[in-house]
């Protein structure tokens, strides 16, 4: 539980999120978002792996609402990017598979090489639901290729790329105005970094930011991805400004 200084810096935060328009995604792809949410909430699988996740809260880094937007969201880029290409039947399916990456893709986050290191512990877990191995391995595949700024490895099975496409997409979608209304203030507080530290290291963070609006890896990423960063840079800079009048001179 965040308290003091981080409490205060996420609740300005959030307060200048609120004065902004929400990305575009949510404006223009709610029937797609909620077609997945449901899909989400419906799938016993998901659920499975869902309280598996849950048990384990303490060694995911971001959370868990980080990992259900993530999964939530990948899903609705598989339910976009297959429109008129697949059954009824092969999207839900899909969408199934990328749910479970985005809610495993983090179960390793606090560890190095998380990336490499969940894929190893999904394909633990997953060994006991009733996939495919080609889907099993297709989740895997796509939860080592999530970090961003590494090399990405193309799927073994071409049909099921989507899942590692649309998982990097979402997971990136949070470094627009995710990162700042939450992401950031839960990574540092549990190392107690202290504000005016951060603040040194604030600017160079910005620039990292800045970087991952080329690497969206969908139409839909690309479409919509650069537009989460550009508001999350906007609300970081506000932050920033308001943060150093605070902590500046100390």
């Amino acid at each position: 539980m965040l308290t003091g200084e981080y409490l205060e810096a996420k609740n300005l935060s959030e307060q200048i999120a609120a004065g902004m328009e929400p990305p575009r995604f949510y404006l223009e792809k709610k029937r797609e978002i909620e077609a997945s949410r449901r899909l989400f909430t419906d799938a016993p699988m998901v659920m499975a792996g869902l309280n598996i996740v849950e048990d384990r809260a303490d060694r995911i880094g971001h959370g868990l609402t980080h990992v259900r937007k993530v999964a939530i969201e990948a899903g609705a880029i598989v339910i976009i990017e297959t429109k008129g290409m697949s059954s009824e039947e092969a999207v839900k399916r899909k969408v199934l598979l990328v749910h479970l990456a985005g809610i495993l893709h983090d179960i390793k986050r606090k560890e190095p090489e998380h990336a490499q290191r969940g894929a190893e512990e999904a394909g633990r877990i997953l060994k006991g639901f009733d996939l495919e191995e080609r889907e099993r391995l297709g989740i895997v595949e796509a939860i080592r290729n999530h970090e961003a700024f590494k090399p990405s490895r193309a799927l073994d099975d071409p049909s099921l790329q989507i899942i590692s496409d649309a998982l990097y997409d979402a997971d990136k979608f949070r470094w627009g105005p995710d990162n700042f209304t939450e992401t950031v203030w839960m990574m540092v507080a549990p190392r107690k970094v202290p504000m005016p530290a951060l603040l040194k290291r604030f600017g160079r963070g910005l620039q990292g930011v800045e970087k991952i609006k080329d690497t969206f890896r969908t139409p839909t990423g690309r479409e919509y991805g650069p537009d989460f960063i550009c508001r999350g840079l906007e609300i970081g800079r506000k932050v920033y400004e308001a943060l150093e009048k605070i902590y500046g001179s100390q």
